[in-house]
């Protein structure tokens, strides 16, 4: 997975925006405007790094002559007290970009810390580690760019690219039957429907119905288990809805293929990374 270049630069560009509007008080006002220094981007802490080419380009736009010299890559474990690159610039750009490039780093690396964690819960099973839709407006690429750094898979990205049955859908179109029904007869031959289940008798329903992919929507390990054997290969099973780190191998010792979970963007705790300017 790649990040689009000009999604990055105007999402930067907003940010600095933001947070700079027409002056930094502090920098403009104290620091030579030709003054030059170095800095270095340190690991406070150990996990997996990512988004640092974004968090480097923050510097790019505010300096044409900025360079940096990276001794990690996206996807990398660091350990605490790691280089992870040495910058070199203009020291009122170097100023004014970090909190901006340390905010998109620290949130991309503790997204990609806690799915290499859910992953690193299931190896030896057949469950794969997926996000959600369930992620900060505006910086969705990011976080599900993070997901894959950290070893996971991403769910759909948007509501075009598959048709998922929720609750409130099967409740609006009168059950499970009539929406899979009403769906199949438009979308086109590209199109997986999943359908979310909150019991057995609704997973019998789903399968009888054709879905492509069933959701078991806050269900046991144990009843998880038992919608495994019901299934028999049919369609694709999903878990997904209170899944925590201590619940997980379990969850895919029940033989699932997919475990989703919201709190790998929703609630990632940001992962340690200071810069430290070099007198």
């Amino acid at each position: 997975m790649t990040l689009n270049p000009f999604y990055v630069d105007d999402l930067i560009k907003r940010a600095l925006l933001e947070d700079i509007n027409y002056l930094d008080t502090t920098t403009d006002y104290m620091i030579p405007e030709d003054k030059r220094n170095q800095a270095t981007f340190l690991a406070k802490a150990d996990g997996i790094l990512c988004g640092l080419e974004v968090a480097l380009r923050v510097f790019q736009l505010l300096d044409d002559t900025f360079h940096a010299e990276t001794f990690k890559k996206d996807g990398d474990a660091v350990k605490k007290g790691d280089v992870i690159a040495e910058l070199s610039g203009n020291t009122r750009s170097l100023l004014k970009g970090e909190r901006t490039a340390l905010n998109l780093v620290q949130h991309m690396s503790g997204i990609a810390t806690a799915t290499r964690a859910a992953v690193k819960a299931v190896e030896g099973t057949n469950a794969s580690i997926v996000d959600t839709r369930k992620t900060l407006p505006g910086l969705r690429p990011l976080q599900k760019y993070a997901v894959v750094c950290g070893g996971g898979k991403n769910h759909r990205y948007n509501l075009s690219d598959a048709a998922m049955l929720k609750d409130n859908h099967i409740d609006a179109a009168g059950g499970i039957t009539n929406a899979i029904t009403s769906l199949r007869q438009k979308v086109g031959h590209m199109v997986k429907i999943e359908v979310e289940t909150r019991n057995l008798e609704e997973l019998h329903e789903a399968l009888n119905a054709g879905a492509d992919i069933i959701m078991l929507d806050n269900m046991s390990p144990e009843l998880m288990k038992e919608a495994v054997w019901i299934n028999n290969g049919r369609a694709l099973l999903e878990a997904s809805g209170g899944i925590t780190q201590e619940t997980l191998r379990a969850v895919a010792e029940s033989g699932v293929d997919i475990i989703s979970i919201g709190a790998l963007t929703h609630s990632a705790k940001a992962f340690d990374i200071s810069m430290k300017i070099l007198m």
